[in-house]
């Protein structure tokens, strides 16, 4: 495959599209409701290799807008650390096949704990999905690398979900820029709030 860099951007951009076309708004729209009725609880995620990459970037997001979300490493939730997960916590688990044994070997103790479990898979018949209490059903991304193995333009799709969650939750809970400013103080985000709004105190 003869391909330029633009080319890449390109067929990326194009599977992001496909994305927003396939995603069920009903399912989202479960997710925005579980995670703003529960502002009070911990938004825990755990994923194995790229998804664990992309679950990290999302939790960022989640705590900029003043969410308690946390990554679980699929390794030492079965050593101990599930324990810090705790009753009606949620916890999203991102795997493309929903199979993943590091992820599967937990499922039943989160049942155990009472934890809502959220699954972000392309599989809705694996085993994560069959043993959640909510889905969203990604759809089967070409990634733009000669194998279609490279999990680059799926990880974007996953990112990009989480986006729209994130950004339709600030909205809706009404959160502030003098929130933001609070939570961003530093970089450029914080010097353009400090431009517009003015120092917190």
């Amino acid at each position: 495959m003869n391909t330029t860099f633009k080319n890449i951007i390109e067929n990326e951009a194009n599977e992001l599209l496909q994305v927003a076309k396939y995603i069920k708004g009903s399912q989202v729209k479960q997710i925005i409701n579980l995670i703003t009725n529960s502002s009070k609880k911990n938004i825990f995620f755990t994923g194995c290799g790229t998804s664990a990459m992309a679950a990290k970037k999302i939790i960022h997001s989640f705590q900029v807008i003043d969410f308690p979300a946390f990554y679980i490493n699929p390794s030492d939730a079965v050593h101990g650390a599930i324990g810090s997960i705790k009753k009606e916590d949620i916890i999203f688990m991102i795997s493309k096949g929903g199979n993943t044994k590091e992820l599967t070997s937990f499922v039943n103790n989160l049942k155990d704990k009472q934890v809502k479990i959220v699954a972000i898979t392309e599989n809705p018949d694996s085993y994560i999905a069959q043993n959640a209490d909510y889905i969203v059903e990604m759809p089967k991304v070409k990634e733009p690398d000669k194998f279609n193995m490279l999990a680059t333009a799926s990880t974007l799709s996953v990112i990009s979900l989480f986006d729209s969650i994130i950004i339709s939750a600030m909205n809706q809970l009404q959160f502030t820029k003098e929130s933001f400013l609070i939570n961003h103080p530093s970089g450029d985000v914080g010097a353009r709030l400090n431009e517009e709004i003015g120092p917190t105190s």
